[in-house]
């Protein structure tokens, strides 16, 4: 089987690379940076025996986006992790639109463009594995992040409609949606916050993450604490819930 991971130079990206290539999966990994790919490359090769391909890709350019598929559709992708992503924290009237905008292309368009191409891809051959990464702030109104809350609930919408629509044609083909809590990873750093409550492992995650795909769950919690948010989330008014979140995020110190 082969698997592409997009934004695995760290993280959730990059440890689900590697419970992917520990289970003898070849890889395909793909982010920015490309000194941290081949890093993970070498390491994936040497420990696991598997084959690693590394493109590197700035998923904000929506022609790198295009230029990624059309580069590795000839491999027959079995298993595709729609991973990119990241926040802008701060007040809608204070954040930087130019950095925002940046952000929904990766979270947002370039997330949609991808899923859309290899969910084609999957169906006509009626296999294949899909996982997309929101958060339980895709649940969530977001104040303070609220682009970034956006754009994981675009996901998890998203992933639900498609999820039904391939119930309804009997596929195949396995969607999952991964909706972790906070998890230890460089997102606090890009985004200039600090987590108010220990992160969860990335490690842990990832791979409970890729054995609840394989498992055929839809929705993937790290923890019992991330389903009860989730299921929180469907009692309580969108009102209490958005001054809940204003409460929590006016109080995460933003870093200089």
């Amino acid at each position: 089987m082969v698997a592409l991971v997009t934004g695995a130079s760290s993280g959730i990206g990059r440890d689900i690379a590697r419970s992917l290539a520990r289970h003898g999966i070849n890889v395909i990994i793909t982010a920015r940076r490309r000194d941290r790919l081949m890093e993970l490359k070498e390491d994936l090769v040497l420990k696991y025996g598997v084959k690693v391909k590394a493109i590197t890709a700035d998923l904000a350019d929506e022609k790198q986006v295009f230029g990624l598929y059309e580069k590795v559709k000839k491999y027959n992708i079995d298993i595709f992790v729609n991973n990119a992503g990241y926040g802008v924290f701060g007040a809608f009237t204070d954040t930087d639109l130019e950095s925002e905008l940046d952000m929904l292309s990766v979270n947002i368009r370039a997330f949609h463009i991808l899923f859309k191409l290899f969910l084609r891809d999957f169906t006509k051959r009626d296999f294949g594995y899909i996982l997309n990464t929101s958060s339980i702030a895709g649940f969530l109104p977001g104040p303070y992040f609220s682009s970034y809350y956006a754009s994981k609930g675009y996901i998890v919408r998203m992933s639900q409609a498609v999820e039904q629509e391939l119930i309804a044609k009997k596929s195949s083909v396995h969607l999952s949606v991964l909706c972790p809590g906070p998890v230890e990873t460089e997102f606090s750093e890009v985004a200039k916050v600090k987590f108010l409550i220990p992160p969860a492992n990335s490690a842990q995650v990832a791979e409970h993450a890729v054995r609840e795909m394989f498992g055929g769950t839809f929705l993937i919690c790290d923890n019992i604490a991330a389903k009860a948010a989730v299921y929180a989330s469907k009692l309580i008014p969108d009102s209490l819930l958005a001054f809940g979140a204003g409460l929590f995020q006016r109080h995460r110190k933003q870093e200089k």
